[in-house]
């Protein structure tokens, strides 16, 4: 287990690295490597119940979105059908094993937060409103059912759903910025940084 984690931490910081200062073929390179290294430090826990699978297909799911935003055409559309799906994975994931309630604040936070960011990109998504929309949508609804785990059933098992969840969140909030709105100083390097990380608290979860 320990060689798998170093591997995990050592490709990702690459992957991370390379987006802030490059090359980009070590981007291209490490990002999928870490993602797979994930997959395989996932697939070592200890204990694996039946729902740990929605975890392992939701990284099959982003490695495929990852891929298909480097091959030409209309990519884009279908990276975030990828993306969509695996969100979605892990959100069945976080909403298994859990009595489902209501705490108003966190989602009319999340919905306004939601609204907000659409609003400010919305002249600029064009035909690509409605997935972009969609996706977003589905990455509040996971961070609020991690919330809702967290708030009913504290621990470090659930912190740690809610921390990869709301990097997740950030990752592509800040990527929906970046790529319809304006680049700025060290986003890529943000959204590595931030899309690794939230990833690897999810899996992080099955060794606790």
């Amino acid at each position: 287990m320990i060689w798998s984690f170093l591997a995990v931490l050592f490709s990702g910081w690459l992957y991370v690295d390379a987006c802030y200062r490059g090359p980009q073929w070590q981007r291209w390179v490490f990002k999928p490597v870490t993602l797979l290294l994930l997959l395989t430090w996932a697939w070592q826990a200890p204990v694996f119940e039946s729902s740990d699978y929605l975890i392992l297909f939701g990284l099959l799911a982003t490695l495929a979105g990852d891929a298909l935003m480097l091959l030409p055409g209309r990519r884009l559309l279908y990276a975030l059908g990828a993306f969509f799906l695996s969100q979605l994975l892990y959100s069945l994931f976080f909403a298994s094993q859990m009595t489902l309630t209501f705490l108003w604040p966190v989602p009319v936070v999340l919905i306004v937060a939601g609204i907000a960011l659409i609003a400010a990109l919305w002249s600029r998504l064009e035909e690509l409103r409605w997935p972009v929309c969609t996706l977003l949508g589905m990455n509040l609804l996971m961070v609020w059912l991690s919330s809702e785990r967290y708030t009913f059933q504290p621990g470090d098992y659930s912190f740690t759903l809610l921390v990869g969840a709301s990097l997740l969140l950030v990752a592509n909030a800040v990527w929906m910025i970046s790529h319809f709105r304006r680049r700025f100083s060290a986003d890529r390097a943000i959204i590595a940084a931030c899309y690794f990380f939230g990833h690897f608290m999810i899996v992080r979860s099955l060794w606790i």
